[in-house]
């Protein structure tokens, strides 16, 4: 196996997870929060993706069949969910909540949802993954080779993630403001491509 055949693994799998466009969001997301905490949630967050993505990878079709879900409404759900963090960040529903939960024992934590999932291990980052490893025959080289390109990734996710308090800082209460609600529409019109491209699949449009 030849080096090069991985690289256009890593260029789609960078694209469609996107780790310098997940870093402002990381920031919107865990607004507030002090170093160690957010340290911490996007660890949790790279290594749940891992574990989704692996899962995907390895066996993500024949769950998929067995569950009797298509790809297609994987998307759509993905896209769905996605709308509604967009809506949170857009009328900051977030701070609401964590104004309301501040005397509680626990905090809003956005590492599984929706850091983990769908931001980070998506649809789209998921179907690549089924797609990627299916090449070769699933040789096991190769799906070793795939998942190893997926873990180099998430480091670079989790290289990102920790630069976002220096990012925060940078920017400011009012720039944090104007990025949280700008990455809302971004996010809320990237949720709506997924519906679509689900719906397209399916030959509903």
């Amino acid at each position: 196996m030849e080096f090069a055949t991985l690289i256009p693994v890593f260029v789609a799998l960078f694209v469609i997870i996107d780790p310098i466009g997940l870093a402002p969001l990381f920031v919107a997301l865990t607004r507030g929060m002090g170093v160690a905490e957010r340290r911490k949630i996007a660890l949790r967050a790279t290594l749940i993706a891992f574990a989704l993505l692996t899962l995907f990878g390895v066996a993500g079709e024949a769950v998929l069949n067995f569950l009797g879900i298509s790809m297609p409404a994987f998307r759509i759900a993905g896209g769905i969910l996605l709308f509604l963090t967009a809506l949170d960040m857009l009328f900051e529903r977030r701070s609401a909540r964590r104004q309301e939960q501040a005397d509680q024992p626990h905090k809003d934590d956005p590492s599984v949802f929706p850091l983990a999932t769908p931001l980070i291990a998506g649809p789209g980052a998921l179907a690549t993954m089924i797609l990627m490893t299916g090449q070769m025959d699933g040789d096991i080289a190769w799906v070793l080779a795939v998942h190893g390109v997926m873990a180099a990734v998430l480091i670079c996710v989790f290289s990102l993630f920790l630069l976002s308090t220096p990012l925060e800082r940078a920017l400011g209460p009012t720039g944090i403001n104007v990025v949280t609600r700008l990455l809302g529409m971004l996010l809320a019109a990237l949720s709506v491509q997924f519906v679509i491209d689900g719906m397209r699949d399916l030959q509903v449009l």
